[in-house]
């Protein structure tokens, strides 16, 4: 499950067999923290990359799982981390840095918690911040598989603080980097547009 989460190409039918994974050692281990923290990505990562329908049964399925292992695991990083990321696409930006810093708290070098943090900020009036903490994320992990999503991020930010010219940059900085992430497209479309 996590192989094909760390692909770093969200297919449906990609995240279909990673979720069948994660489900499969939740049967065998109810409490298997990690299969489960797994489940509640793959429910973020669908809801947040508009690959379904039915996207706010997503994120309750995932805020109730994650809600569920933080019982379980409250040192646990990456649930912080995923808790976070659930806030900040359910309008919690506030929320989603605190978790984010608990998760940092609990493991500094989670390069992706460095970037949520930065891509939350500009939904709180703090967007001038928000590259430093990108760019933290880029300085940790230079070559992660989630770097694309980062570039994503921080093509938003510019879009949203109205550098366009940046914004373009990092937007198609980030289609270099994947293709297959749909809505970059039209995001990008609009920052060329502005």
């Amino acid at each position: 499950g996590k192989t094909l989460g760390n692909k770093g190409v969200w297919t449906p039918e990609n995240l279909a067999q990673a979720r069948c994974f994660f489900e499969r050692a939740s049967a065998l281990e109810p409490e298997n923290v990690e299969a489960l923290v797994g489940k509640a990505d793959i429910d973020l990562t669908t809801a947040t990359t508009f690959m379904v329908d039915d996207r706010d049964a997503h994120l309750a399925a995932a805020e109730a799982t994650l809600i569920k292992v933080l019982s379980m695991a409250p040192r646990h990083a990456r649930a912080h981390m995923s808790f976070g990321w659930l806030q900040l696409f359910t309008r919690r930006a506030v929320q989603a840095i605190g978790e984010s810093e608990q998760a940092l708290a609990l493991d500094r070098n989670l390069a992706t918690a460095h970037a949520l943090i930065g891509f939350a900020k500009v939904f709180i009036g703090r967007g001038a911040e928000s590259e430093a903490h990108i760019q933290q994320a880029f300085r940790l992990s230079p070559r992660d598989s989630s770097a694309y999503r980062w570039m994503h991020w921080l093509g938003v930010v510019k879009l949203i603080l109205g550098a366009e010219a940046e914004a373009v940059d990092w937007l198609r900085r980030c289609l270099e980097a994947n293709r297959n992430y749909p809505i970059v497209h039209f995001q990008l479309a609009a920052a060329l547009a502005l």
